[in-house]
């Protein structure tokens, strides 16, 4: 069974969203999606075969993708619904509970690191991380030439919408079912690995 608290820890290293970077030299722009978490890739990305990926970080973890997909879609459903209809994992509140999406720019000088992350609570508790990451980008975001000027924007205008534009509470979001089927995914491969592990063991001895 599947807890929203289990899934918060995930999300950080199954469902990372992009983060970016610049010091000195600007990287090619560009509005592809990223084939892994689904995010917009504004600059840069990294390529594999035919797929496209906002980091390496989605990159070297896409092949979860093709086992997510393989989960038995009643199972996902169920698991998706208890989350969603279940209390925040954050205030221990009502739901609905579902992927609020937080961002951050912050500059010094030359330098210039923007992030997003995701995190599956009540609307009321993402709206407050929205609100805190909006008023951190108010205040630095801007000190960084050129992307501090560019991103600082585009960071705030990201919580903004976010926090108008949430997700439906009537229904889970796609990017809660997808976290379910990634955190699915990475338990149905650790305990294949567990299982191969033991079975080397025993042959070996």
């Amino acid at each position: 069974m599947i807890q929203a608290g289990t899934l918060i820890l995930t999300l950080w290293t199954l469902y990372p969203l992009p983060k970016g970077s610049y010091a000195g030299r600007a990287q090619g722009a560009s509005m592809a999606k990223c084939d892994y978490c689904g995010s917009t890739i504004l600059f840069g990305g990294k390529r594999q075969g035919g797929l496209r990926f906002c980091n390496a970080t989605c990159s070297a973890r896409g092949a979860l993708l093709a086992v997510s997909r393989q989960m038995p879609q009643s199972i996902v459903v169920e698991s998706v619904q208890r989350i969603h209809q279940g209390p925040c994992p954050k205030c221990n509140g009502s739901g609905p509970v579902d992927v609020h999406v937080h961002h951050r720019v912050m500059s010094f000088l030359v330098v210039t690191s923007w992030k997003s992350t995701p995190q599956i609570s009540c609307r009321s508790c993402g709206t407050k991380s929205q609100l805190g990451d909006a008023a951190v980008s108010l205040v630095l975001g801007w000190w960084g030439i050129p992307w501090g000027l560019v991103m600082t924007p585009v960071q705030i205008g990201r919580n903004v919408y976010g926090m108008f534009h949430g997700p439906d509470p009537a229904m889970p979001s796609p990017k809660l079912e997808q976290a379910v089927r990634m955190h699915m995914a990475s338990q149905a491969v650790a305990q294949h690995q567990a299982q191969k592990a033991a079975s080397a063991g025993t042959q070996s001895s």
